[in-house]
């Protein structure tokens, strides 16, 4: 799979990241970074596109650089108790559904009430921006979990670990970076 010359999408203007690491969350570039000395073909498909961050939100974003709101991807952290230990998930949505908290996450966690992490903390273990957080350079506590009706043949769009930027690449390309597992039903 060779990386195609540019990316179009929408009117974000799409670089290569690992040539814009100025443009990614710390821990973004770190990851990306190492996975490129082992999946240099992957990463290859990897890109980055500058924004406003006052327009981060995805609604917004999508609306104000032509992107269609179906190609985004919003990671939110999950956490639920079972036996007094957590258990935590990354949970990957289409843009267009909400994340099945406290139905298919929580059966999934396997805990009896799944919760979204409060942001200070969310922001302060994921060492990323709310609005920015992506499932690329989380730690390794958080899995990564995807709803099965997100289009992975696509490109899709996520958080680049900053406000001010976002990330796009092919659904299979995140998946298989990622380790993520599928799971039916996680939007609703």
């Amino acid at each position: 799979m060779s990386p195609s010359p540019a990316l179009s999408l929408g009117s974000v203007e799409w670089v290569p990241a690992l040539e814009h690491t100025n443009l990614l969350g710390v821990p973004v570039a770190r990851q990306l970074t190492e996975w490129a000395r082992e999946f240099p073909e992957l990463v290859a498909h990897v890109w980055v596109g500058a924004i406003d961050p006052d327009l981060s939100d995805t609604a917004t974003m999508s609306q104000r650089y032509g992107i269609d709101l179906h190609a985004s991807v919003n990671c939110v952290l999950v956490a639920g108790k079972r036996e007094g230990v957590e258990r935590h998930a990354a949970v990957g949505v289409r843009a267009t559904t909400r994340a099945d908290i406290n139905g298919t996450v929580r059966t999934m966690l396997n805990v009896r009430k799944a919760s979204f992490v409060p942001v200070e903390r969310a922001v302060t273990e994921s060492e990323m921006e709310y609005g920015g957080i992506t499932p690329i350079g989380l730690p390794t506590q958080w899995r990564f979990v995807v709803d099965e009706s997100v289009n992975l043949s696509d490109f899709v769009v996520i958080g680049s670990g900053i406000r001010a930027s976002k990330i796009a690449l092919p659904g299979n390309v995140l998946v298989e970076l990622t380790g993520a597992q599928t799971i039916p039903g996680l939007g609703a």
